[in-house]
């Protein structure tokens, strides 16, 4: 089974271990005919989204590759166009919110902030989830997630539900659409210490595979 990570391949380490551990194969891609010839699309974690891509101008947005933001945008419309499944991770939600005409929050304020941003390490919290969502069914009503991001959802892209949240401060932490196969979390599944948190990271990865699986995107 192959697997597009729509990224560069200096930054993508992470993921790539993250998937070939399940006996996937990773594809390091950002090319439309490469992502065409794979079964599902893994948006990573990285940089701010450019603003004007949900129509604002920078009140507070860091790190922007408007290159990276563009094709990473149209990986995700050509793997709805495909029906291949999508999981976003950290910023991969965020495009996949944007692509659906969601916007961001760019700057969490104090408190809120210093609890999700990174600054060396990530930080951990309790993670609560709605019933009857495929988060539930991987980890409960609740679990511990790890944070490292400075923005989050603030309206909610088209199709789009909202799976978890943090209870300390409503930050959307999960997504699910209500038709197609397409998943996403804020925090990073890739990397989460199961020392600090309990909370085994491979799952959300596993249930990627398997909604392949369902839609009917077989090993070649």
């Amino acid at each position: 089974m192959k697997i597009a990570i729509a990224g560069k391949a200096e930054k993508t380490g992470n993921y790539v271990r993250y998937v070939t551990a399940f006996g996937a194969e990773s594809v390091v891609a950002l090319r439309p005919e490469e992502i065409a010839g794979c079964h599902g699309l893994l948006l990573p974690g990285g940089g701010d989204i450019t603003p004007a891509f949900y129509g604002e101008q920078n009140r507070g947005s860091a790190d922007i590759d408007t290159e990276l933001d563009i094709l990473q945008l149209q990986a995700f419309d050509l793997a709805v166009k495909k029906g291949l499944p999508v999981l976003g991770i950290c910023k991969g939600l965020q495009v996949i919110n944007v692509a659906l005409k969601g916007t961001l929050i760019q700057n969490l304020e104090p408190p809120v902030g210093e609890r999700h941003r990174y600054d060396g390490e990530d930080k951990y919290h309790k993670s609560v989830i709605s019933k009857a969502t495929w988060l539930h069914r991987l980890y409960g009503g609740e679990t511990i997630v790890n944070s490292a991001h400075h923005q989050a959802i603030d309206r909610l892209g088209k199709g789009l539900s909202v799976v978890s949240r943090c209870p300390l401060d409503d930050c959307i932490e999960a997504v699910a659409h209500e038709s197609l196969p397409i998943i996403g979390v804020q925090w990073h599944p890739e990397r989460i210490d199961f020392e600090k948190s309990g909370t085994d990271g491979g799952k959300v990865l596993k249930y990627f595979l398997e909604l392949i699986h369902m839609t009917g995107h077989k090993i070649l």
